[in-house]
């Protein structure tokens, strides 16, 4: 219905300042938050005029107590997006009107203009403008393009004449008559811009040029390629998917041809390696009870080597020394009472070119539970009502063999499978008021197609061991019977200064095991044979099985163990109360363990292996220990003979020792990672799909993203191993020691300079491992980066600089690894 002020439909105006209507001229003056709402035109700003006689708006901000000029109107015209400007004139009668100072966003870039005018068909015009990558309204270090005269439709951008301004500094030699950039509300393909350096073995470089696909919504791909002036080439193919509350993933496809040798020559050959990986990850609500899940990683063992820095490839690809996939499905029936697993699984070691492989490794365990307990029990439960039984069926088929003859035929008859089945019997009581009494009863049987056979051929110069495989169904079962006691000591040292109490807890159990000779003839599980020297030799025909077989010998011994934790209760300075405490954990897990067989015909006690852990220094530090203490000597073969060391004055031999800890001097920088990213996460149903499968890169690889709200950050881990081995030469026990060091971390020279480095030491080969320094540079809108390789295999440099993708700045994370993600 039309009013008297020739408004069409009713006008919604909101003041939180004051409102002023001047009557005579017929004019309304709204202040400080005001907001008016004509169908689907909406204006806020701090101050908005509204003259009825010629259907004019007019809005403006205001200048503060400090000569700021805040409060700019806010406008949102019909089927466009808020748009923030400096002021306006809006005719509501005509729907036109001129807009100044405007800045709005557009497919991750900004279009600034001095003057703007809105007609009836939603078409933009534009007046000395520019289309510029930086958000700011006055950029000090961008890449945009200058112009005078623009149109701004539903899906095109036309402009003309334009100019590059770079670093404020215009290049009008450059200029073009005119410019025409579509506008899509969706992603669009496009071209993707390389980066430029050198590389020690194959020369000069462009990386990573190429083009991207946006097939849809849905998923995406990229084609990428990079060239080097002495002929290498490398090319990839990456592509990510996602259906929204139900699964994501994405899988690389990657190829390089890298020459070696003099060219001409004898030694001049191509190496040609691959390498492919597949994630995907589904979503639990999607399909409750069943979950599916891919981690893959395979291809040739020198595809990093080869590779160095690219794409893809990180400091942690280059040296590592394993490659592995992991294809998982499960699911839950019965309440959650039974649970299956399966999974295809591939593991290469790069340095030797071995590969193992399950196809397939599955898993049906059933929940414990008591067989003859009642559902209508009232009180406790009686002693044999505490029984309870469990079972577990595994089955495995693998192959272990070389890279290079993986997909031969012959590989297929190399695969080895069988199944085992678990029953365990167990009971648990309170015995003597403090200690906790366990028995169990352990059967196993497996199911194996092949077993063995050992036995004599006649060769010309005389007889050999051969080995023969026998096809056919055979079943292995053996079982073992435990019982054994276990409590709880503590004790309390007195207090000694600002050391309220210390506490002592030690947790010793012994049990008592048996198992039978399952070599007996009876089972029929062993053979004997007579081998080549003319003496009987007993085996087993499950020998190599992919669950082994029956152990040989009965076993009859006591088991034990003693774990010890201690931990302090300091009085803290700062609790006025003078009753605040903390805890300190002094010695967390110090457990050593052994066992003794009384059945075994010589060296009856087993070596007594030791383990631990502890924090130092406000757990900056976590170090771990472990090792093993051997009873016995050894002869003059380097064998262990039936005598204690105690009977020569020692209490035991230290075989092995392993020492580790690795620290963080800066445990804020982790945190600051770790909370950017739960708090992305929890945005997760307000992201695009551009932003979860950014936050997916960051939280599979976090240190490719440089953060410079921290200052600093330095990481190190240290470990060492000592080992005894038997020195065929000299005829004396040998010791072994390796030794290494790893630092890497981050420190800014300015508040937008920073370098981050990664380095370590090798102490037994006295060398220094891979080093690499990278050096960043935030130009806001823009970011700079320079990675350096000083020495070693991989010596290079690389320099890129480039546009911040726009999803990377709603997510609010600073910087990237310019040439390891993207």
């Amino acid at each position: 219905m039309q009013g008297e002020d020739g408004l069409e439909t009713m006008v919604t105006i909101v003041a939180n300042d004051s409102a002023w209507n001047e009557v005579s001229k017929n004019i309304l003056h709204l202040y400080n938050g005001a907001k008016v709402k004509y169908q689907e035109f909406e204006l806020s700003a701090d101050y908005i005029r509204l003259d009825r006689n010629t259907n004019r708006l007019f809005a403006s901000g205001l200048t503060d107590h400090n000569g700021k000029y805040v409060g700019r109107p806010v406008v949102i015209f019909p089927g466009d997006t808020p748009k923030s400007v400096d002021s306006l004139v809006y005719d509501y009668k005509t729907k036109e009107g001129n807009t100044y100072g405007i800045m709005t966003e557009q497919d991750g870039a900004y279009i600034q203009a001095k003057v703007v005018r809105k007609n009836l068909y939603d078409e933009l015009s534009l007046r000395t403008g520019m289309y510029s990558t930086c958000n700011l309204p006055f950029p000090h270090t961008h890449f945009g393009i200058q112009f005078t005269k623009g149109l701004m439709a539903g899906n095109h951008i036309i402009v003309g004449p334009a100019y590059l301004v770079v670093e404020n500094i215009p290049i009008k030699f450059a200029a073009i008559p005119f410019g025409f950039f579509p506008r899509q509300n969706k992603r669009a393909s496009g071209f993707l811009f390389p980066s430029f350096g050198e590389d020690a073995t194959r020369g000069l470089a462009m990386r990573d040029i190429g083009w991207y696909l946006a097939f849809s919504d849905y998923w995406d791909s990229e084609i990428r390629g990079s060239i080097f002036s002495r002929g290498a080439w490398e090319g990839t193919v990456r592509t990510n998917y996602l259906v929204n509350y139900k699964y994501s993933g994405g899988f690389n496809i990657r190829y390089a041809s890298n020459p070696t040798g003099v060219e001409g020559t004898d030694t001049y050959k191509r190496n040609q390696d691959f390498n492919v990986t597949w994630n995907h990850t589904q979503r639990q609500e999607a399909n409750p009870g069943t979950s599916f899940s891919a981690s893959v990683n395979f291809g040739t063992s020198t595809y990093y080597q080869n590779t160095a820095f690219n794409l893809t490839n990180s400091y942690r690809d280059i040296t590592n020394n394993n490659m592995s996939s992991s294809i998982s499905y499960g699911r839950v029936f019965a309440d959650g009472k039974v649970n299956f697993t399966s999974s295809l699984s591939h593991r290469q070691t790069m340095s030797t070119g071995q590969v193992d492989l399950e196809l397939p490794t599955f898993s049906l365990n059933v929940s414990t539970f008591n067989p003859f307990d009642s559902k209508k029990r009232v009180g406790e439960q009686k002693w044999y009502q505490r029984i309870t039984v469990g079972y577990s069926l595994q089955g495995r088929n693998s192959i272990s063999t070389g890279d290079s003859v993986l997909f031969r035929k012959e590989s297929l008859n190399n695969f080895t499978n069988g199944f085992q089945h678990n029953i365990p019997i167990a009971l648990s009581l309170n015995a003597f008021k403090y200690f906790q009494f366990n028995t169990s009863v352990n059967y196993t049987e497996r199911w194996y197609l092949q077993t063995i056979r050992k036995g004599l051929v006649n060769e010309v110069n005389g007889f050999s061991e051969m080995r023969d495989t026998v096809q056919g169904f055979q079943r292995a079962y053996d079982y073992s019977v435990s019982s054994g006691l276990a409590t709880k000591i503590y004790g309390m040292y007195p207090k000694m200064g600002k050391v309220e109490a210390i506490r002592h807890v030690i947790t010793p159990s012994v049990n008592l095991n048996y198992r039978p000779d399952f070599s007996d003839q009876r089972y029929g599980f062993y053979r004997d044979f007579i081998n080549q020297n003319g003496l009987s030799e007993r085996y087993s025909i499950f020998e190599g099985g992919i669950y082994g077989g029956p152990s040989a010998g009965r076993s009859m011994g006591i088991g034990f163990s003693v774990d010890n934790n201690v931990e302090a209760k300091i009085r803290t300075d700062n609790d006025t109360t003078g009753k605040g405490f903390k805890k300190i954990k002094i010695l967390q897990g110090l457990t050593f363990s052994g066992n003794y067989n009384f059945m075994a015909d010589s060296l009856k006690l087993s070596t007594i292996s030791f383990s631990g852990r502890t924090s130092l220094f406000k757990e900056k530090i976590n170090l771990n220990f472990n090792g093993t203490f051997d009873p016995y000597v050894v002869g003059e073969n380097g064998a262990r003979i039936d005598r204690f060391a105690l009977q020569d004055g020692k209490l035991a031999r230290l075989t092995n020792f392993g020492l580790s800890f690795d620290y963080s001097l800066n445990p804020n920088a982790n945190k600051s990672r770790n909370n950017n990213i739960d708090s992305l996460r929890n945005q997760m149903p307000n992201l695009t799909p551009d932003q979860v499968n950014a936050l997916a890169r960051i939280s599979t690889d976090p240190n490719a993203f440089v953060d410079f709200n921290i200052p600093w950050n330095l990481n190190g881990s240290f470990s060492m191993n000592y080992s005894q081995s038997f020195d065929q030469n000299t005829r004396r026990m040998r010791n072994n020691v390796t030794a290494t060091v790893n630092v890497n971390g981050d420190f800014n020279v300015t508040p937008n300079w920073k370098v981050q480095f990664n380095t370590g030491y090798d102490f037994r080969q006295r060398a220094v491992s891979l080093t690499r320094f990278s050096i960043y540079r935030d130009l806001h809108c823009w970011d700079m980066s320079v990675g350096w390789t000083p020495f070693g295999q991989y010596r290079s440099y690389n320099i890129t600089i480039r546009a911040k993708a726009s999803v990377l700045q709603d997510l609010k994370l600073t910087k990237r690894e310019s040439h390891t993600s993207f």
